[in-house]
Order: C-alpha cells, then structure tokens, then sequence
C-alpha cells in the first residue's frame, strides 16, 4: 500500500471530508505503513511478491487483478496487476510483473523480470529466485488543496507542490526462496533491496518543488497447505506476513474446494478487514471474486474494497514419439 500520508493532500474542499481523510492517515500510519499494494487474494499472487515463485506451475500462466480499495472514499487505492511466468526453461522458470497502484493523485508504476532456478529437494523443489526491474512513482497536477486552490493551470500558490506533475524512475531489485510439494508450499523473499531514493526537482524559479521519495524495503513470509477431503474436497488454508520493518501485516486465509472446480474461502487481515472469496476454475482458466468488510476505523467511511482476479494456465505437453519396427520375418 502507498504510503498514506499523501493522503493529507488530494481530500476534497469541504471540512468533514478533509476531517475524514486526516482520521483515516492517522489509522493508516499506525496499521498500514506498507507501500507495495495489498490484495486479498494472495494466494494466486504469489509471483509478484516472490520472485521464486517463476514457473513453479510447470506451464504458462497469466493472472489478471483488479482491486478497487475502500469503495466511495475520496482517492481511495485502485490497483491493477499482471503476472506472467513460464517453467521448464533455463533450468527453472521466468516471470514479468506489471502492476499500477493509484492513490488518490499519487501512482506508482512498478514493472520487474523474475528468474527462479529450480532444484529438486526431497519430495519437492525449492526455487531460488532473483527479479530486477524499474519503480516510477508520479505526482498529478489535477488535484485541489484543502484550501481550495486548485492547481489545475498551474494556479498554485504552495512552492513544495509540483502543480504540472512529476515523476521519477529508478531501478529496483528482488531475492526469494520457495519450496513446494504436491501439498505444501513456503516462501521467504524480500523486495526494494536496494531502499531506493526517488528524488526530482523543477519547476520555475517563482513555485520550485523538491520531489523526495524512499523507496522501503519490504519482507514476506507466505505458507500454504492442501488438505484432501476423499476424493471430492479439499481444505486449502494458507498465511501471508508482510512487513517493511516498521509495521506487519498478517492475512490468514481459508478456501474449500469442490471437484478442484469451484472454490469458496474467507481471510481475516489483522485489524484490518474480513473477506469473503468465491471462484471457478475450469480447463485451465481461473476467476475469483473478493469482497473486504473492513473493521478498521474507515469502515464508517466506505462501503468495503472489491478485488477480480482473471488467471490462465496452459501446460506444454510434448508430442508422442512413434517408432516403428520392421520384422525381419518378412524380408
């Protein structure tokens, strides 16, 4: 999640929303200081947030996420995301991430190229993995001050904001472990190694700005196991930790499947929300759907956060190889 103090500064002209927003940093710095976007559907996300991860599956697989943050609250978070990874290819597997984060005239643009070598250990095998990439981070110009001023047309009056827009790129860097089974699977990673700054100045010599941005560093710990019920259900809980050294996040979640086709689940992020998820998988395609109740103190401020998912696999099989025999017999 980007960071929310930024929040302080797109709210709308009148009081009580400007009230609300200045509430809602406050609950933000205590519980969700994270940057990188949150989604409730992690248990199908696992390549954006571990590198290891790149072609675990064997085949290729795409996922497509939506997620729409906080529904009615003024510049709430709106996310999308796309994962692609390969297996079976210079002895591991290959992945790209692209994923936009908007918060309120704040985005993020973050786009990465994963390398997982894969080693056979025990009943399973672990990835070790490695994603390079690029984060840009820009402000809108378009947005109206709690003052009122508005700064379209450059109409500002406060010298720290950049009234046109502005942005700034820099690299970025990824390590990662993954083990899995046919029912297990642990992952350890952890993203923004280098806890880059993004920094920019311009403007005229009348409204100059000085644009700083730290990039944190960010650690996941994900778990998750498969429980076979006969030969119909299976139990599928799992956990993901997040951490940028400064706040933790933990969500704890639960599907059950039904002939490994459709799939009903709940997750509970601490102090955060409830959610409730449902989906279909069927001949290789994937959608879910994901609704958040927040618990927090915004919840009297929107109407919960709504995540699609849209996944892909399609697994290479090799042609069979025919050979034919003469018998000498019949010479």
């Amino acid at each position: 999640m980007e960071n929310c103090q930024n929040l302080l500064i797109f709210n709308k002209i009148n009081m009580r929303k400007t009230l609300t927003i200045i509430a809602f940093s406050i609950t933000g710095l205590v519980t969700f200081a994270q940057q990188d976007a949150q989604f409730s559907m992690n248990m199908f996300n696992r390549l954006a947030v571990n590198p290891a991860y790149a072609g675990m599956n064997k085949a290729l697989c795409a996922t497509l996420l939506y997620r729409q943050q906080w529904t009615n609250f003024p510049g709430a978070p709106k996310t999308v995301l796309l994962s692609v990874d390969y297996g079976q290819i210079l002895g591991g597997g290959l992945g790209i991430t692209v994923d936009q984060d908007a918060l309120g005239f704040d985005k993020t643009l973050k786009a990465k190229l994963a390398y997982s070598f894969h080693r056979p250990v025990g009943p399973g095998t672990l990835g070790i993995g490695l994603d390079v990439g690029m984060i840009q981070k820009s402000l809108s110009g378009a947005f109206i001050a709690p003052d009122g001023t508005s700064t379209a047309g450059g109409g500002g009056t406060d010298q720290a904001i950049p009234w046109t827009g502005t942005s700034a790129t820099t690299y970025d860097v990824g390590l990662g472990l993954y083990y899995q089974t046919k029912q297990l699977y642990v992952g350890l990673s952890s993203l923004h190694l280098p806890e880059q700054q993004l920094t920019k100045k311009g403007g005229a010599a009348s409204t100059t700005y000085d644009f700083n941005f730290k990039v944190a560093r960010h650690y996941y710990v994900m778990a998750g196991y498969t429980f076979q019920l006969g030969s119909t259900f299976d139990l599928r809980p799992s956990v993901l930790a997040k951490s940028d050294a400064s706040s933790t996040q933990v969500d704890i979640n639960l599907l059950a499947y039904w002939k490994k086709m459709v799939f009903i689940g709940a997750s509970y992020r601490l102090s955060d929300a409830l959610v409730g998820i449902v989906g279909l998988e069927w001949n290789g395609i994937r959608f879910g759907y994901s609704y958040d109740m927040t618990t927090s103190a915004i919840k009297n401020h929107s109407s919960g956060s709504h995540e699609i998912m849209l996944g892909y696999c399609h697994r290479f099989t090799k042609p069979e190889h025919r050979q034919s025999h003469t018998n000498v017999r019949f010479l």
